[in-house]
């Protein structure tokens, strides 16, 4: 029996740094009517308020969600009518400080620094410092051609932990690296939310793209939880209408 149904965001319920389409939204919605669902990612609050939250039809069940942003360490629920935090766990500034001349490095080694960015291209996030490849803004389609077999991110990957040994660096959605505490993966954030929710992680079923060894999922698998890999957005509808369906039986 599953009481839980933990998604991934990017690549899984919606395209990278696009909200929700209305039909995925409202399939969430129906999801919500008959068991708790939980997403975690690599973004922000703001990234998920605009990406799940706000998408979301009048009426939701909203009580049933469980929104973890920077890779589960942070928790927002909907209380008394509004998104509260229900935890943080943050850096300090010299904590962030070293990651930064960290990712200066790396990248100047990797000849990766002055390469064409939209916007912020590594964001503080408070409990995740996240670096995305070609800035928050990038168009997908630039995105999806940066580093389509993740060789980039490997390097910088690689060159972060030999500076960083004490932190976690994990790739995440089409061109970020996201630097967590050590431990800190979805595997992690799942049992945070294990402890929260009162579930055991045997009651969670989680639904992503990247559950391969080396995907920012895998550490899901690691945990023990069960898996579902979805191939894009669109299987990701098709398996929730599976759920749907075994559920109302």
């Amino acid at each position: 029996m599953k009481w839980l149904i933990v998604f991934d965001l990017d690549g899984t319920l919606a395209e990278s740094k696009r909200p929700l389409s209305e039909e995925m939204a409202a399939t969430l919605a129906r999801l919500l009517d008959v068991v708790d669902v939980a997403v975690i990612s690599g973004g922000d609050w703001p990234q998920f308020d605009k990406q799940v939250a706000s998408r979301l039809p009048k009426g939701t069940a909203r009580e049933r969600l469980w929104l973890m942003p920077t890779t589960g360490t942070k928790l927002y629920r909907f209380v008394n009518g509004g998104w509260r935090i229900i935890y943080a766990e943050l850096f300090d500034q010299a904590e962030k400080a070293s990651i930064r001349t960290a990712f200066d490095q790396a990248l100047a080694d990797a000849g990766l620094a002055d390469e064409h960015i939209w916007g912020e291209r590594i964001e503080d996030r408070g409990s995740q410092i996240t670096f995305s490849g070609l800035g928050q803004a990038a168009p997908l389609k630039e995105k999806e051609a940066w580093d389509p077999n993740r060789t980039k991110r490997i390097a910088l990957q690689t060159a972060l932990r030999a500076n960083l040994p004490d932190l976690s660096i994990n790739l995440g959605g089409t061109t970020s690296i996201d630097v967590t505490r050590a431990g800190v993966d979805k595997g992690y954030g799942l049992n945070r939310l294990s402890k929260e929710a009162g579930v055991p992680l045997a009651g969670m079923l989680f639904i992503g793209d990247a559950t391969y060894p080396g995907g920012n999922d895998y550490p899901v698998v690691e945990a023990g939880v069960d898996v579902v890999k979805v191939r894009d957005v669109a299987e990701t509808g098709a398996v929730v209408a599976a759920i749907l369906a075994c559920l109302r039986r």
